[in-house]
């Protein structure tokens, strides 16, 4: 393992107040995966990720990173890893190159051999033609390849990568995920946090769930999505909704219903039905509700997704929570 943690806590003090970022998680992350950490903004996914890579130490649990003790070896656990965070690294009057060398020489590369190394990183996040531009000159997309490039310059066992792509118009966003399964496939193990769910789903070999500091749900995609099982099926209702789930959720085709509040602005809740077989069911539920005169507001037939798994753990969705 690249990563084991037993019971990491993170404690802060705000006005006086203590406030637990991180309650405990237990991780383990193996050698050559990408592994997500999937969570909505202030879940602990940045903490969690700033402890393992020694910018902040835990109040409590104990870690080893890359075989190395987090609280007694911190100096080799930094030689073994890149930390690329969400507001970058990079700086604007110098070009990639010039970056890359200094990055290489500030981990122990001689002159000749940073200068190798550079033109092989520039190569494979296709910065070859903007290599001896100024920085302030690369659009977004490409300050944020560089970002990476220089977090494995030193060719780490692991890469930290902080919300990787938010920001990035959707071109810039497949091209980053196109570089982290390429590292992937280098043999460079990669810790990934993210609030993006289609990010999630597309690149973390395993991931875990976190929400209030806290691991609600751990494994592979699509085990993970496996685990709700079923079809889900969501119909929007209007003022009867206590109503329609005691109607809905009398089926004996219903395994579980679940009710959302009801939205402010249209006073519409949605009723989340999970059943074996969807497209089945719908027309029932649908038959139903016309026979007590309910119309509905919405309706939606899917397969499970990593939203309806974290709704399922935590009565939220992480879709609508951005």
């Amino acid at each position: 393992m690249l990563i084991e943690t037993k019971g990491l806590k993170k404690t802060f003090k705000s006005r006086g107040k203590e406030v637990e970022a991180v309650r405990g998680v237990d991780l383990a992350v193996k050698e050559g995966e990408v592994f997500g950490l999937l969570g909505p903004n202030g879940a602990g996914k940045t903490t969690t990720m700033r402890m393992l890579s020694t910018l902040i130490e835990p109040t409590e649990g104990h870690a080893v990173v890359c075989g190395h003790d987090l609280a007694k070896e911190s100096a080799n656990v930094r030689r073994d890893i890149g930390y690329v965070g969400q507001e970058g690294g990079t700086w604007g009057e110098v070009t990639a190159r010039e970056e890359l060398v200094m990055q290489g020489r500030l981990y122990g590369m001689s002159k000749r051999r940073a200068q190798q190394r550079a033109l092989e990183v520039l190569a494979a996040f296709q910065l070859e033609d903007y290599a001896d531009r100024t920085v302030k000159t690369y659009s977004g997309g490409q300050k944020r390849r560089l970002d990476i490039a220089l977090g494995i310059m030193h060719e780490p066992k692991l890469l930290f990568l902080d919300e990787p792509t938010t920001g990035l118009d959707p071109q810039s966003r497949a091209h980053m995920w196109d570089e982290v399964r390429a590292l992937r496939d280098r043999g460079t193990a990669i810790f990934i946090t993210t609030h993006y769910l289609d990010e999630a789903d597309a690149l973390c070999d395993r991931l875990a769930i976190i929400d209030h500091g806290e691991i609600v749900a751990e494994g592979t995609p699509l085990d993970l999505k496996k685990a709700v099982a079923g079809d889900v099926v969501a119909i929007g209702v209007a003022a009867q909704s206590a109503e329609a789930v005691e109607l809905l959720g009398a089926k004996d085709f219903v395994r579980e219903i679940e009710s959302g509040e009801p939205d402010p602005a249209t006073g519409v809740a949605l009723l989340r039905m999970y059943v074996d077989d969807g497209a089945a069911a719908l027309p029932e539920l649908l038959r139903a509700l016309d026979a007590q005169d309910i119309s509905p507001a919405s309706i939606e037939l899917h397969r499970p997704s990593l939203d309806d798994v974290f709704l399922k753990q935590t009565g939220r969705s992480l879709r609508e929570e951005h």
